[in-house]
């Protein structure tokens, strides 16, 4: 028997979208405490403890998305996702799979680097992390919002709907 159509995300799946995001963001926006830190130890410099805290915060928000995002996979696997908009071309969707994939591996891979720089000294994961994979997140942030704005004033779909209201 087939499963019937699903028609928009969980609650719980629209949480962790946008709990995930708003961390994303915070991260993104205020990278300071942890850069101040990064400096100081290429320097050979004792970062002092509120250093180390303000350092904390951002490992700690980074390790938050890691985890959020280990269950949000885990229930797009369980629950399953709604099918794609018809209404956007075929091109589009392509893109729109790509840049979802592309988002899923950064919103992966930016904690790992992070941590394995913060916290095992791999100088090169931190570059990676912090000057590479920043862009590239950036880009399909901006990509991800577009589509989602293509989708509701110019295809009029209910995309955007799907994982805000439901």
């Amino acid at each position: 028997m087939q499963q019937p159509s699903i028609m928009t995300y969980s609650v719980s799946q629209r949480f962790l979208h946008w709990a995930v995001a708003l961390l994303i963001f915070f991260n993104l926006l205020f990278p300071d405490g942890m850069n101040i830190w990064h400096r100081l130890i290429r320097r050979g410099e004792v970062p002092t403890p509120e250093q180390i805290s303000s350092a904390n915060i951002h490992a700690y928000v980074g390790i938050a998305i890691l985890l959020l995002a280990i269950l949000r996979l885990c229930l797009r696997f369980i629950q399953g996702v709604p099918s794609e908009v018809s209404e956007e071309p075929a091109i589009f969707r392509l893109a729109a799979k790509l840049a979802h994939a592309g988002l899923y591996i950064l919103i992966f891979a930016m904690p790992l680097s992070g941590i394995a720089a913060y916290y095992f000294g791999i100088h090169s994961a931190g570059s990676v992390h912090a000057d590479i994979l920043k862009i590239i997140l950036w880009v399909l942030i901006a990509a991800h919002v577009a589509g989602a704005l293509a989708h509701q004033f110019y295809w009029k779909s209910n995309a955007l709907r799907r994982m805000t209201l439901g």
